[in-house]
């Protein structure tokens, strides 16, 4: 069994406790997948599996490459694959293996990887948080990101430095989200707390490398 499955985020809402506590979740749409290639060590130097996310409908396009890959794995073309490293100990994987959602059970915490939403290009302030000065009428330093440099040596501005720019569209992955519910026959799974993207955004779920105690 993998420990790991691709989904998409539908969007949040909440549910409520045994005790009467409001939890805020994420609805993530979990599988089915399937395997459609395997690597091994003796091939290509290590263990994985790569699985593809069935959707319904399928891509109306696929390039004549892709086309020839999901042919020799004997599966239909899908939009989203991805690859999956397999642990020592982990049962026999095989091209054609469905991977859903009861992999995961209520009260695991789960790590899920997805492309963050991306805000175009931003300021100091809302990309890196800068404190930046007073709001005092006078003050004329407001908004500005203050030294990003010392005029005699170096005379430059060191690479790395924090600034305005492309801000999201990056790949982010949220660690030890707890899972609340898992529902089957839905193939649905419902985690604590925020994931990144936006509605309908691809996520990779996988098991936590380094659970909450």
């Amino acid at each position: 069994m993998l420990n790991a499955i691709l989904g998409k985020k539908l969007g949040m809402t909440q549910v409520y406790a045994e005790n009467g506590d409001v939890i805020p979740v994420t609805v993530l749409k979990a599988g089915p997948c399937v395997v459609v290639q395997r690597k091994t060590v003796q091939k290509d130097g290590y263990e994985a599996a790569q699985i593809g996310l069935v959707e319904m409908p399928g891509p109306k396009r696929v390039s004549k490459a892709m086309e020839g890959h999901f042919k020799v794995g004997g599966a239909n073309p899908v939009r989203f694959l991805r690859e999956v490293r397999i642990s020592k100990g982990t049962e026999e994987v095989k091209v054609g293996d469905k991977v859903l959602v009861d992999t995961f059970a209520v009260n695991d915490f789960v790590d899920v990887t997805g492309v963050s939403k991306g805000r175009g290009f931003a300021g100091f302030h809302k990309r890196h948080h800068f404190g930046g000065g007073g709001a005092a009428h006078g003050s004329m330093f407001h908004r500005a990101p203050g030294s990003i440099g010392a005029s005699a040596f170096p005379s430059r501005v060191l690479p790395g430095m924090r600034a305005a720019g492309h801000m999201g569209n990056a790949r982010v992955t949220i660690r030890n989200l707890k899972v609340v519910q898992v529902l089957p026959d839905e193939h649905t799974l419902l985690v604590e707390g925020a994931v990144p993207g936006p509605r309908g955004g691809y996520v990779v779920v996988s098991k936590a490398k380094a659970p909450r105690k």
